[in-house]
């Protein structure tokens, strides 16, 4: 038996095939709420959960996520999105909406430690993660076992300095049409920039330290010769700035002076696990708005 036919009721549990939800980023004004509100409503949607943020006065910019309900709402959506798009540009709006039924499609990639890939399986297993996972790419063989006991598919890309184009090719060609969001659970390569541009905003990375304090290579060698006595993991999208991409969470775990460098890695492979997993939450909830190199999380 697989892993993939013991997962939980609650997984396979139907969805609210008429719930949707809007983001909206804009520059802030009076009159936006009352706007989209006036709109769901003669549009005859229950609005179930609303939340809200504004910048101003620094930079003036409202972000805004709404949940409602619509009877009919796979006919209706094309309709709903028209006749949206002529508010949202009085508005000078970015916006989406989004069926909660459509899954959003992961491609996760790792190299060789596999406690973030391990916890994003485990919670997808128990129906947590609402999510298809399509696929786990990685340029190791060692999970492949693992892997396809849940009835992912398992792809085997080696990655050298010679072969990375052609890796990338590779990857690209996987990902292209199968995968919305790429998670980067521990993969340890380098993201090439035709990578990023294709998926701005869709690449997320954990990365194994508190930035922006200690970037780079064996981030808790150097925690271990400062003294720390706080280590932390975080999550965030990935540009073409190494470790500089908008953060979307952060963890720390205290620590003391009898912790040697293999006690604080034990530590913070339990903090990356959790943060990754938020993050890899929040963004197919569509809880996150992107603004500069800041994000809007409304967990």
């Amino acid at each position: 038996m697989t892993h993939q036919l013991t997962r939980s009721h609650s997984q396979e549990s139907k969805v609210n095939e008429n719930r949707a939800r809007m983001l909206i980023s804009c520059p802030d004004r009076a009159g936006i709420v009352a706007a989209v509100s006036q709109f769901l409503f003669e549009h005859h949607a229950n609005i179930v959960q609303s939340d809200q943020y504004t910048m101003d006065p620094e930079g003036g910019m409202f972000f805004m996520r709404i949940e409602f309900d619509m009877d009919q709402l796979n006919e209706r959506l094309p309709a709903l999105k028209e006749h949206f798009a002529a508010i949202a540009a009085s508005f000078e709006m970015k916006w989406q909406i989004s069926r909660v039924s459509e899954k959003k499609r992961l491609a996760i990639f790792v190299s060789k430690e596999d406690h973030c890939l391990l916890e994003l399986l485990w919670q997808w297993q128990a129906g947590d993660l609402d999510a298809e996972i399509a696929m786990v790419v990685s340029n190791h063989e060692d999970m492949r076992e693992y892997v396809e006991s849940f009835d992912i598919p398992y792809h085997y890309i080696p990655v050298t300095p010679d072969t990375k184009a052609e890796a990338t090719k590779q990857q690209l060609e996987l990902v292209n049409g199968s995968a919305d969001v790429i998670i980067l659970a521990r993969y340890m390569q380098i993201i090439a920039p035709a990578f990023i541009e294709q998926y701005q905003n869709r690449i997320i990375n954990i990365h194994h330290s508190f930035l922006p304090a200690f970037v780079g290579g064996k981030p808790y060698h150097q925690a271990f010769e400062r003294g720390v006595k706080l280590i932390g993991a975080t999550a965030h999208y990935v540009t073409e700035e190494l470790d500089g991409g908008p953060i979307i969470e952060q963890d720390v775990g205290r620590v003391t002076h009898r912790a040697d460098v293999n006690e604080l890695k034990r530590i913070g492979r339990t903090i990356e696990r959790v943060v990754l997993a938020r993050a890899v939450h929040w963004h197919v909830e569509d809880r996150i708005l992107v603004h500069q190199n800041k994000t809007v999380v409304f967990n």
